[in-house]
């Protein structure tokens, strides 16, 4: 008990130190702008030596975040210079995202025994998948019709459909469907096309299957490399608060405490929708489940900040996949139904592309109907999958319209030239 006090004592008082800091500059302006700078920064060191203290990777990645953030603003030149460290992170995790679903998968299906009971798993996850994703759409209409963030920008509206036609040549659904299925293995690997690896590692999976006893060595070769993988997951995630903070450094210095401002309504407007979802949608369905939430949320914890402080989905397969094994879900059921997860079940991604959608319809004074917006959403219902792990290329290109757009909208709105 006495240890545990301590660890508290210290944190609270790291904690007082970085509240004071944050509390001194803001209210004392630049006389005393050195001494605010100076109590976070021993408030971070605290938390360091508490994040030491309790040998957590989580623990760790969180005082990263705080100490990228303060980097950013402290010493921007030297935060800019910090981002060559998340692109090796990001690189390695690159590196172990495809060989990782290839053997999880073909070990998952094989080695399940029973196809039947592998296609009743499949076909109630995508059902799954298609409802919550639905949802998850309906939730970001919803929130930014609410919120109205883009209304008053004044951006004409030529500009921004000019900025969405040029980034978003017309895709027809048979493209789309004809490109799930991989003309080469070795050529969707390098071009970190999932959702071709996921079909060929289910096809493969179900084959060797069918070859009984006969498949055995393939089979062992593929738990082998899962395992593989795995190991070589433990050994990258060691860099994670290293390339975490310098992410969130990089991203504070280039881009400031200004653009967070002025996004602020529409940045506010999508975590408010997020814990909508998550309070309204994935909440009942772990009770439903009866599935422990604190137990689940705490087993999610450090996947969920690795992702949001990379800002890739990818970032966090491999330790998710581990943490679910380790929550006491059975292998073969991460093995399958997470990778395709990662294609087809893109949640926070769909309340985003609706939002997007719909704040630069509003941004550029266009007025959308009830029966326009709800065919937004069919549309999205379809472009949303497999958006979660490093685009490839040809997704780039033909669904970068949100994205774009919005960033076109922005640029016009401060009047600086789009890069």
């Amino acid at each position: 008990m006495e240890k545990m006090s301590l660890k508290h004592r210290l944190l609270a008082v790291a904690v007082g130190l970085l509240v004071a800091g944050i509390a001194v500059g803001l209210a004392a302006g630049p006389a005393l702008h050195g001494v605010g700078v100076a109590l976070r920064w021993v408030g971070i060191g605290l938390l360091g030596v508490f994040a030491v203290w309790r040998r957590s990777v989580t623990v760790w990645i969180v005082v990263a975040m705080v100490a990228g953030v303060e980097l950013g603003l402290d010493a921007p030149k030297v935060a800019v210079g910090l981002r060559f460290l998340s692109d090796i992170f990001l690189r390695l995790i690159k590196t172990i995202v495809g060989p990782l679903i290839l053997g999880t998968l073909i070990s998952g299906i094989a080695g399940h025994g029973d196809l039947k009971g592998v296609g009743r798993m499949a076909w109630k996850s995508l059902v799954y998948f298609e409802v919550v994703t639905t949802l998850a759409l309906v939730i970001g209409l919803v929130a930014i019709n609410v919120s109205k963030a883009g209304v008053g920008m004044s951006v004409p509206a030529a500009a921004a459909s000019a900025a969405s036609a040029a980034s978003a040549p017309m895709i027809h659904w048979q493209e789309f469907v004809t490109h799930i299925f991989p003309e080469n293995l070795a050529k969707s690997l390098v071009e970190g096309q999932i959702l071709q690896v996921s079909v060929f590692a289910v096809l493969f999976g179900i084959a060797l299957a069918m070859l009984g006893e006969r498949g055995a060595p393939m089979l062992r070769l593929a738990e082998s490399l899962a395992e593989t993988m795995f190991k070589f997951t433990n050994i990258v995630m060691y860099f994670a608060p290293v390339a975490v903070g310098a992410a969130l450094a990089y991203t504070v210095a280039q881009s400031g405490v200004g653009v967070l401002v002025n996004l602020g309504k529409l940045i506010a407007t999508y975590y408010v929708a997020l814990g909508v979802l998550a309070l309204g949608v994935m909440v009942p369905v772990l009770l439903l489940c009866r599935v422990s939430v604190k137990g689940f949320a705490k087993a999610v914890a450090e996947p969920a900040s690795i992702a949001f402080a990379t800002s890739a989905s990818e970032a966090a397969l491999p330790r998710g996949m581990e943490a679910m094994e380790a929550f006491g879900v059975p292998r073969k059921v991460v093995a399958f139904v997470i990778p395709s997860g990662y294609s087809f079940n893109m949640d926070g991604a769909s309340v985003y592309l609706t939002m997007a959608a719909i704040f630069v319809a509003q941004a550029s004074g266009m007025h959308l109907g009830m029966g326009e917006q709800i065919s937004i959403v069919l549309i999205l219902m379809l472009a949303s999958k497999g958006s979660g792990l490093a685009p490839p290329s040809w997704w780039a290109e033909r669904h970068t319209w949100a994205k774009c757009s919005t960033v076109s909208v922005f640029m016009k709105a401060s009047g600086s030239e789009e890069p």
